[in-house]
Parts: C-alpha cells; sequence; structure tokens
C-alpha cells in the first residue's frame, strides 16, 4: 500500500506532518550481526524525507519484544498521548521490531495512529481495508509465535552440546564451569567438593547408613553449595546417589550420553548405590499416587487454595479445597462434572471447516512477503559465501605458488572459514524461518478449532497438558467453572463466537469472515 500523499501547504508548499520513530533490536548480538539501530534509523529517516515528514522525536530499544514494558516503547507511548493532536505517525522499519506481544498491539492500536511499516511497504490506519488489517494481525500473531519457539530452539540447542558430550544445564554440586581448548564451555571436577561427592557414595553403598546419616556425615565434611554457603540436605543427598553424572555418562530427555567430562565415581559403584537405594524404596512399601486429570490446574473461588483429586469407594474420584487456610464452604465436586465444564469451555474455540481453508488461503498469500524477505537474505548470504570461498581457493594457489607464506595462509583461512560457519548458520535460519511460517500458523488455528474433540480423547496427563496449553488462572467456586483463555486462544474465542453469531443470523461467507480480520470492535 502507498504512503498517504503530502498535504499542500501555503503558497504552493508541501505541508510536512510530524511523526515519531522506533527502532529496536532483542540484543547486542542482533546489533553485531547486522539488525542495527543506526541502520533502521537511516532507512527512517530518508523515507520521512521522501515522504515530507518531520520527525519530532526518535525512540529505541535494545531488548527483546516478547512482553510489553519496554522502556522506549513506553516512553514512545507517552509523548505519542501527550502529542496526540500533533503528531499522529509512527515510523518503523516491520511489524516484529515495532511488537511481537498482543498488549504492544492493542495499545497503539487505541492510539488510531498511522504507522508507516516501511521496509513492508505498508500503512496502516483508520481507514485501512479490512484485509491489509487482518494480514497484519496474522503478522502480529506470527512473531509472538516465533517468540514463543525461541524456548524451543534453546533446547534444540542444549541436545546438540548433549550428542557432543557435553553436559548442556546448569553445573551439578561437585563440578564447577571451565572454557575447553575448543573455546567451548564444559565442566571438570571442583578441588574442593569432588572427593566429598565421591565418600558420599562410598558410604552409602555400605549400605549401613541412611540418607539422614550421609547428609550429616557430608556436612561434617564441610558439603556447602559453592554460591550460597547453604547446607546441603537429605534431598540433596538423594539427588547426587540419583544422578548418572557422577559417573562420566549423564541422562538429558530419556537418554543416555557418554560425557567428556572426568568422572567422579565408577560406573560399578554407581549401580551398587541405586541397589541400595530400590531396595529401601522396595521395603517402605509406598503405594503410587494416581494421576488426577486436573490436579495443580484449579483454585478455590472462596480461599484461593487448590483443589486435589480423592478416590471414593474404591474408584469415584472427587475434588475438593485442600483447606489450607482453613475450613473452607466449597463442597465436592466430581471428575465428570469438570470434565465436561472444561470439554464446554473448550467448544468456544471451535468455527467450521470453511473458515480454516478461508484463513489458510489468506495465511499463503501473506507468506509470499515473508517468504520473499528470506529469498533476498538467503542469496546475499550464499554470495557472501561464495566469495570467501573464491578467495580461499586463490590464496590456495598463491601458498602451492610460493607467493604467500604458510603462516599466513593458516591465519587468514581459519579467519574466512570462521566467517563462513557464521554464514551458513545464519542461512539455515533464514530456511527454517521460511519454511515455518505457514505451517505454524495453519497449526495454531487448527488446533484451537480441534481442542474440544480432543480434549474429550486424551488420557489424564494428557488432558492436563492440553488444558495447561489453553487456559490459565481456572477457578471454582459454587459448582461454576471459571478460566481465562491464553494469548492467542483468547483472540480465537472472541472470533470464533463472533462467527457464530453471523452464521445464525444467515449472513454471508464474506461477512462472517470479516469477523476473522482485525478491528476497532473486536480483539482480534
Amino acid at each position: 500500500m502507498n504512503p498517504k500523499p503530502a498535504v499542500p501547504g501555503v503558497n504552493g508548499e508541501v505541508a510536512k506532518r510530524h511523526a515519531v520513530l522506533y527502532a529496536r533490536v532483542s540484543s547486542q548480538d542482533q546489533e553485531r550481526e547486522g539488525y542495527s539501530i543506526s541502520a533502521q534509523q537511516k532507512l527512517l529517516r530518508c523515507y520521512a524525507v521522501s515522504n515530507h515528514l518531520t520527525i519530532l522525536q526518535e525512540f529505541v530499544d535494545v531488548e527483546t519484544a516478547k512482553q510489553a514494558g519496554r522502556t522506549g516503547f513506553g516512553e514512545m507511548i507517552a509523548f505519542l498521548r501527550q502529542y496526540h493532536e500533533t503528531c499522529r505517525v509512527l515510523l518503523v522499519e516491520k511489524t516484529d521490531r515495532l511488537y511481537r506481544n498482543l498488549k504492544d498491539w492493542v495499545t497503539l492500536e487505541d492510539l488510531d495512529l498511522d504507522i508507516h511499516f516501511v521496509k513492508e511497504n505498508v500503512v496502516l490506519s483508520a481507514g485501512s481495508r479490512s484485509s491489509e488489517k487482518f494480514m497484519h494481525g496474522i503478522k502480529v500473531l506470527m512473531a509472538k509465535n516465533y517468540i514463543d519457539n525461541l524456548s524451543e530452539e534453546t533446547r534444540k540447542g542444549m541436545l546438540e552440546k548433549a550428542e557432543q558430550g557435553i553436559w548442556p544445564s546448569f553445573t551439578p554440586l561437585g563440578y564447577r564451569n571451565v572454557v575447553g581448548p575448543d573455546g567451548r564451555k564444559i565442566i571438570e571436577p571442583d578441588p574442593e567438593l569432588a572427593p566429598l561427592i565421591t565418600r558420599i557414595f562410598e558410604w552409602y553403598a555400605t549400605g549401613q547408613y541412611a540418607l539422614r546419616d550421609v547428609m550429616r556425615m557430608a556436612r561434617a565434611a564441610g558439603l556447602r553449595f559453592p554460591r550460597s554457603r547453604a547446607c546441603v540436605t537429605s534431598t540433596t543427598i538423594h539427588r547426587i546417589l540419583r544422578n548418572r553424572i557422577y559417573t562420566g555418562d549423564f541422562d538429558w530427555n530419556g537418554k543416555t550420553y557418554r560425557g567428556i567430562h572426568q568422572p567422579l565415581v565408577s560406573r560399578e559403584l554407581w549401580e551398587c548405590v541405586q541397589q541400595v537405594l530400590a531396595q529401601r524404596n522396595a521395603s517402605k512399601g509406598r503405594r503410587s499416587k494416581r494421576d488426577f486429570a486436573f490436579s495443580r490446574l484449579i483454585k478455590c473461588g472462596h480461599c484461593g487454595c487448590s483443589l486435589v483429586g480423592e478416590i471414593k469407594q474404591g474408584r469415584y474420584v472427587y475434588y475438593h479445597c485442600t483447606g489450607y487456610k482453613g475450613k473452607c464452604p466449597e463442597r465436592y465436586v466430581r471428575e465428570e462434572v469438570l470434565e465436561e465444564r472444561f470439554a464446554t469451555l473448550l467448544q468456544r474455540l471451535h468455527f467450521d471447516e470453511d473458515v480454516l481453508v478461508w484463513v489458510t488461503e489468506a495465511l499463503r498469500q501473506s507468506h509470499d512477503d515473508e517468504k520473499r524477505f528470506h529469498d533476498e537474505a538467503l542469496a546475499r548470504l550464499q554470495a557472501e559465501y561464495g566469495k570467501l570461498q573464491n578467495r580461499l581457493d586463490a590464496m590456495y594457489l598463491d601458498k602451492l605458488d610460493g607467493r604467500i607464506d604458510a603462516g599466513f595462509y593458516d591465519l587468514k583461512s581459519a579467519e574466512w572459514q570462521a566467517e563462513q560457519t557464521r554464514l551458513l548458520r545464519l542461512m539455515e535460519e533464514h530456511q527454517s524461518a521460511n519454511h515455518s511460517y505457514l505451517a505454524d500458523g495453519v497449526r495454531l488455528l487448527d488446533l484451537a478449532r480441534r481442542a474440544g474433540e480432543l480434549f474429550r480423547s486424551q488420557p489424564a496427563s494428557s488432558k492436563r497438558r492440553l488444558l495447561d496449553f489453553l487456559l490459565s488462572n481456572s477457578v471454582w467456586m459454587r459448582g461454576e467453572l471459571r478460566s481465562t483463555f491464553r494469548q492467542p486462544f483468547d483472540l480465537i474465542a472472541v472470533t470464533a463466537e463472533a462467527d457464530r453469531v453471523e452464521s445464525a443470523a444467515g449472513r454471508g461467507s464474506g461477512d462472517r469472515f470479516d469477523n476473522w480480520v482485525p478491528g476497532k470492535d473486536s480483539k482480534f
């Protein structure tokens, strides 16, 4: 969409409108990788000049847009509210530079601004077409979904470290963090604490000491947490004895890996300790706890305590308030009643198949812009990679011909190969983003549409995970269940309800589909 034409001023001159500029990177690493604040500012300033806009103020953030509360963004909102009558234009590079959360989107929408997304060639205002608003809303949801997926990418990185034999998490007691010869962070035995960990295994393997006895002996020997200097507990001792990492191996995501760190105990000693623990647990004869579907999910509306499950007459499951804050008037409730209430609540997310088809097509059209951006970035990175490879090939020939010495060749080739490795990583990121953009949006909507059906067919543990993903703040009081949908499912619930109202009124598909377009009268 082209920018609005400039307004003619006095004597035929062009009257300049006032604007603010906003630039953001998530971290200093992004600043170094080419998403610099200065580059964004230069782009936006040039745009302002060519479109006869006067920039009154510039706002900058070097922090993530995952949640509301950014410093520069908050200052910009305050400025726009103060000069609401004279400054009506906001300049930003593209959608994900401005926001990756829905609260900030709604905040700016309430200000009724003209927002220029310069790199996307889009201007959003009160007069924008519904299709343009819809596409922008989808981009905001996808930006939020990207942030939610970062934790998944972090887990992938930790898994990669585990497969290389490097312990990927917090340093266990008895080890310390060091930098290895290749520059990677690894763990090595702590000179002070490692011998005490070995003795803990040796003491318990004899079968003569209980966990509390070993705890007291470890404390007397000087075992403390290195940072807090707090004393170890019997629970800590139990975790140490169960942890395979002290053998040189370690467990990660249900799989055992051979570590590259130095072990503190032999595998035979560790297995002996496991046998002693198993024998003592068996002698206690403890019964396994029932996996209740709604445990840790619901709070009592009277006192705020949790509802817990309990089996009556050997087969019926009832939930009741724990009563930790005193006697509570809330009565017992059957599990079947809670299950039916949750299923009814999830049905609010359901919408027809034809809506999903229409939204999928709209996403596919929106994906074309995103794909073009990633394709251009890939082409640029591939060209840089090829240029470096040509340099390496030419320099190798110079080395063979004696025009350069081996030392210089080794230095420059290592430098250029490191740069090639960085370029490959960036190319992989663009390729991954290119493929996941459309699929993530469709998957998100399909999950919401089928949530009620999936809930009824799942076992107890899966029911709990699904509810925890979709809902928050579930409260039971006097036979009524109240819950809040998590973002973005709250928006889908509101829009699906509006769609059902339109269907009941016999409106055409075009009117119904307009419900899925973000506008002032809807939170979606």
